[in-house]
């Protein structure tokens, strides 16, 4: 595990070996193939390409778990993103502190988030930002992580072939409603975990600010559990967090800023070391 963090400071494998590059591969050959009508049959067919997926990751992953230690560093490092994460961060940041929004957009838009970013505000992009970041924190870092700490490869692959899965399919549109649903399910199902030890670390990386924040608005999004990272982070750095017309985190905070996405990296860096250590106490079992 540790190897694995130290080989994401040297940043990403090549695409045409990365293995969420090919889960995603298989992902959109498998949503090509969707034939299904009606909405029980679209859940079938999602399912049954979510289980496929995740057991091929899985098996995957069980065929590689007697190589020796650094072998599975070198396959666990590309399930987490930490370097990727920070650094998209950061970039938004920087444009924002040189007041180009039309770039802290453009980028926020490429490397954190799904949603139309043309009209968002030099605070909105700050703070969307740190939403993603918060909730990244948990989905790309310590979620892989307690994954391989409790499950080893197999648990780790699985699980990144369902966020992965879940980003490609999991929206209420009419296509993918029904077939991108166990997906979604499944993902937060697999998150329940990582996104309360997140918010846990990220507490006492802040030295205990944010958790009457955190208590209040951890269930405002949809998600059961974005909520409690960014809320988390929301208190911590005394900021609002407002995605328009669909949560609000911290309604009494001000308004976000471009210096704010800075502490928001350093509060996520000390969470993840914090995050690490609490993963490599005793008691864990990989199964």
């Amino acid at each position: 595990m540790l190897f694995a963090l130290a080989l994401d400071a040297l940043g990403e494998p090549p695409v045409k070996v990365h293995p969420v590059v090919w889960m995603g591969h298989y992902l959109k050959w498998a949503r090509s193939h969707w034939r299904a009508q009606t909405p029980q049959q679209q859940l079938a067919e999602g399912a049954a390409g979510w289980a496929a997926g995740a057991g091929l990751a899985a098996g995957a992953g069980w065929a590689a778990a007697r190589a020796p230690w650094y072998v599975q560093g070198a396959l666990l490092k590309p399930l987490l993103a930490r370097r990727a994460l920070f650094g998209a961060a950061a970039e938004v940041g920087a444009a924002l502190q040189q007041e180009n929004l039309l770039e802290a957009r453009r980028l926020l838009g490429w490397h954190l988030v799904s949603r139309d970013t043309s009209a968002l505000s030099a605070a909105e992009v700050a703070g969307a930002a740190i939403e993603s970041l918060a909730e990244n924190l948990s989905d790309s870092v310590v979620a892989p992580l307690l994954a391989y700490r409790v499950g080893g490869l197999p648990l780790a692959a699985a699980y990144r072939l369902t966020n992965t899965a879940d980003a490609l399919w999991g929206y209420r549109t009419p296509e993918l409603e029904y077939a991108g649903k166990t997906a979604a399910r499944m993902d937060d199902l697999l998150n329940l975990a990582p996104a309360r030890l997140t918010a846990v670390c990220a507490l006492l990386a802040a030295g205990g600010r944010g958790w009457r924040v955190w208590a209040q608005d951890r269930q405002n999004t949809t998600s059961p559990n974005a909520g409690h990272p960014m809320s988390v982070f929301a208190g911590a750095l005394d900021i609002k967090l407002d995605k328009r017309g669909v949560y609000v985190l911290n309604a009494c905070g001000r308004e976000p800023a471009a210096a704010d996405l800075n502490r928001a990296l350093r509060l996520a860096r000390v969470t993840t070391a914090l995050a690490v250590l609490v993963l490599l106490l005793p008691g864990w079992r990989q199964r």
